[in-house]
């Protein structure tokens, strides 16, 4: 196959943002598909593949609201003097309602065939059960309404009725429901399975021993939490030197011994000297674009293998960046990403500048209203993207933004402020 021209960081065309993801889109469609039947203890955050139909209607029977006495309704209209029954305690069989008997049912529990209220205790003669045998009539208001205090068989869901849609994500929420119904089991999509490769003869994993000039690999655990996070299996975490055979032959290894369906790295893709993986993959049919953004200009994609390849800037706030606006929209699209991102408009608390002609990134905090840029616009600056919980847009032809002025900024992790009350 004749090798794709790549757009090199020297060339002065810009692919623009949309265009990337676009690029991402059609590079990774289809490549997720797929599905698994999981225990119901094992689905949280993944994404239902089919539809979940109610086996049983919820609730399953008609029962008590409160704690109280099960009467027929209709009888409160000419007497409020009751026989007390016999108790009927949630999780038991409810005998038939016999005329002129109230029924001391608990919350929970079934109501008795016939009886159509329950009469909370609180507003009983005597307002408080006595032991069995004790008491031989209660006395209740007068003109109890049908239906009062008690949970009708199907007023939450009923049977064969569609539950949970295929594409739903499973909360606890979720989860909860189909417990309720009894659904032991659920058919989920498939979570992909990468392998990320960082590169460079300067990075080490963190707690090994640093030699002169050495730093510790962010990238690996910044991209794989990323990953994990959005429902992405990260099945091989890798170091590459700056050699072009040592980084094939990790590549070559890996796709050999895993299955896996995308391939992502970080570093060596921009023009420098000893760019290992544009070396590498530049011949093989791998582009190397230059996308309109900052942080996160240097991209690379393609296929090794015949599996997807996305490649990352090697500054840990570029890849970051690179996965939040470049690649977590795709895989939420397709369906694989179990958590969006959330855009909205702040109020900036001071001024930004921004380069000529580039969509550049700034790492903010957002609180309430207003949204504080940290730290600068450096792609190294690691602790202000740990303080930060958005990304302001800052798109051209802009250059310059005033205290006060009104910008758009992604929401990256918890909003701080503003009312949160119940």
């Amino acid at each position: 196959m004749k090798p794709e021209r790549g757009i090199g960081v020297e060339d002065s065309r810009l692919r623009c943002i949309e265009d990337h993801i676009e690029a991402l889109r059609q590079l990774l469609e289809g490549c997720f598909d797929g599905v698994e039947q999981l225990p119901l203890a094992e689905g949280l955050n993944r994404r239902l593949a089919v539809d979940i139909h109610a086996p049983v209607s919820l609730p399953m029977f008609h029962n008590s609201q409160m704690d109280g006495y099960a009467v027929a309704s209709s009888e409160t209209r000419n007497s409020q003097r009751f026989t007390v029954a016999e108790p009927v305690p949630a999780g038991h069989a409810s005998p038939d309602h016999q005329p002129g008997t109230a029924v001391p049912v608990m919350t929970g529990a079934m109501l008795p065939s016939g009886a159509d209220a329950v009469v909370p205790i609180e507003l009983a003669d005597p307002h408080h059960f006595l032991p069995v045998g004790t008491a031989t009539t209660v006395r209740l208001p007068p003109n109890i309404s049908a239906g009062q205090f008690v949970r009708s068989e199907g007023s939450d869901i009923r049977e064969r009725e569609l539950a949970l849609g295929a594409g739903q994500i499973l909360g606890p929420a979720q989860l909860g429901l189909a417990a309720a119904l009894g659904v032991a089991s659920v058919t989920a999509r498939r979570r992909p399975r990468t392998l990320l490769l960082s590169t460079g003869d300067e990075v080490v994993p963190p707690g090994d021993v640093l030699a002169a000039g050495q730093i510790y690999d962010a990238n690996t655990t910044i991209l794989g939490a990323s990953l994990e996070e959005a429902g992405v299996d990260v099945l091989v975490r890798e170091i590459s030197a700056d050699s072009v055979p040592s980084f094939l032959a990790t590549l070559d290894a890996v796709v050999a011994e895993a299955d896996v369906d995308i391939i992502i790295t970080t570093g060596g893709i921009s023009a420098g000297a000893y760019e290992v993986v544009r070396q590498a993959l530049d011949v093989r049919g791998v582009s190397f674009v230059s996308v309109n953004m900052q942080p996160g200009g240097p991209q690379a994609i393609g296929r090794y293998a015949g599996v997807p390849f996305v490649g990352f800037p090697g500054n840990p706030v570029s890849a970051w960046v690179s996965f939040e606006i470049l690649l977590r929209p795709v895989l939420w699209d397709l369906g694989v990403a179990v958590q969006a991102r959330h855009r909205r408009a702040a109020v900036l608390t001071e001024p930004l500048d921004s380069p000529r002609g580039k969509h550049q990134f700034r790492r903010a905090l957002l609180e309430g209203g207003s949204v504080r840029p940290l730290g600068g616009p450096g792609s190294h600056l690691l602790r202000a993207m740990s303080d930060a919980n958005a990304l302001i847009h800052i798109p051209p032809p802009v250059e310059r933004l005033e205290t006060g002025d009104t910008v758009e900024v992604l929401l990256t992790g918890t909003e701080r402020g503003g009312d949160h009350s119940e």
